[in-house]
């Protein structure tokens, strides 16, 4: 530590400003690399190859200033070109995801209009398959990513629209099973995998897409509609939590707020609370 102190006092101040502005935009691009691989496998993989070679560096610049172990920085760079090739094939999906992302870059948000409109087309589909008793689950992601849980799906990213939703959930269709996951006005993606709460009495014999929507709102703040296949009610998971009976009122309340209200970028407003009535009322 100490020599690490002598280093940088010894360093002129003009190189110092330097040496900060190139440490800060190396934090800014580390910063957007975990960013963008938030709530991904290969979030965990680069926040351990960054405290390799970060450690790495320091040990290895200290061992070759106070003993001269060149040899030992040479192998070093040959360590770190074998590591950007590694990192390259561990990231293949991460990276592609990415060339995606840039090459449809939307430069505008959705406006407050398009959202309000999915969430009249989200429950549109929700009450036609109520009726019809299609079992469905739509997960709608707030401020924690779901990218790990949207991995296991099958990728969609198209406009919300009540046919598409009705669509994917009949029966006969290939992504019908699992659940779907909506951000702001798109359908990320269907047949996701959610993880299933444990079954206990506090829920009552639960069907797993009421399982599941429980599941993945307990360690997230997503809210989570369910349509019943054997009943047709509609139930909304929150925090853990499972409301059923939900009106249409209710429905486009908290529609309202996780789409509208709520976006990536901004601060969650603020939690719904839920009616005395409709609370962890279990399946009949």
């Amino acid at each position: 530590m100490r020599a690490i102190l002598e280093y940088i006092l010894n360093i002129p101040f003009y190189e110092q400003l330097i040496v900060a502005a190139e440490l800060l935009l190396i934090g800014l691009f580390v910063y957007t690399i975990i960013t963008f691989l938030e709530g991904t496998r290969g979030e965990r993989l680069f926040r351990g190859m960054i405290f390799v070679l970060v450690t790495g560096s320091l040990v290895l610049n200290l061992v070759v200033n106070t003993f001269g172990m060149d040899r030992i920085a040479y192998l070093y760079n040959s360590f770190l070109i074998a590591s950007l090739i590694i990192a390259v094939v561990a990231f293949q999906p991460e990276i592609r995801r990415g060339l995606i992302r840039i090459g449809q870059a939307r430069f505008f948000a959705s406006s407050p209009q398009q959202l309000s409109r999915s969430v009249e087309e989200i429950i549109t589909a929700v009450s036609q398959m109520a009726a019809e008793k299609t079992g469905a689950i739509i997960v709608i992601p707030q401020q924690v990513a779901l990218g790990e849980f949207i991995e296991t799906g099958v990728r969609v990213d198209a406009k919300v629209t009540s046919e598409l939703i009705q669509t994917m959930f009949h029966e006969g269709t290939v992504l019908h099973d699992m659940a779907m996951v909506i951000q702001a006005d798109r359908i990320v993606a269907a047949r996701v995998q959610l993880p299933l709460a444990e079954a206990s009495s506090k829920f009552g014999q639960l069907g797993s897409r009421h399982r599941a929507a429980i599941g993945v709102t307990t360690t997230s703040d997503a809210v989570v509609i369910v349509v019943s296949e054997e009943t047709g009610i509609v139930s909304v998971a929150m925090d853990g939590n499972l409301i059923r009976n939900v009106s249409e009122a209710q429905l486009r309340r908290h529609l309202t707020t996780a789409l509208v209200e709520t976006t990536p970028i901004l601060e969650k407003l603020g939690k719904i609370t839920q009616p005395e009535s409709n609370k962890n009322l279990s399946e009949s």
